[in-house]
């Protein structure tokens, strides 16, 4: 049975009672590409994308902005040919004077637009995010 099974394919969600690793192995038994990003030492929005690039592989020259990870996951991935699927991890997104709420909020719906992106490709990207 699908750990997964009452979420839908391309969402962004709390990770509430999933645990990482059932979340991993999930990915590896659907053969979907596994992400995970943990952002605990990052303070400001810009540590908080290098965070993310460095994690996800982003090539060097990543702008190091909200449009360029958008990029990354959307255009760049797509044209590197056919995806199986996505699930994506952020941990301890960090809560701090530099990077508040409404930069927790652009950065999700970052993730939020790539979700949608991929569904109108039929292809799942879930993204699961926890705050400090």
């Amino acid at each position: 049975m699908s750990l997964l099974k009452t979420v839908p394919p391309n969402l962004v969600q709390s990770i509430r009672a999933f645990r990482v690793v059932e979340l991993q192995a999930e990915a590896a038994r659907l053969g979907q590409h596994f992400l995970y990003a943990y952002c605990a030492d990052a303070l400001t929005k810009q540590q908080v994308l290098v965070c993310i690039a460095e994690a996800f592989h982003f090539p060097r020259h990543f702008g190091k902005n909200f449009d360029a990870l958008a990029d990354c996951l959307t255009d760049i991935v797509c044209k590197a040919g056919p995806q199986p699927g996505f699930l994506v991890v952020l941990e301890q997104l960090p809560n701090t004077p530099k990077f508040d709420k409404e930069a927790r909020e652009t950065l999700l719906d970052v993730f939020r637009d790539a979700a949608e992106f991929w569904a109108e490709k039929k292809v799942p990207f879930r993204v699961f995010y926890s705050f400090q």
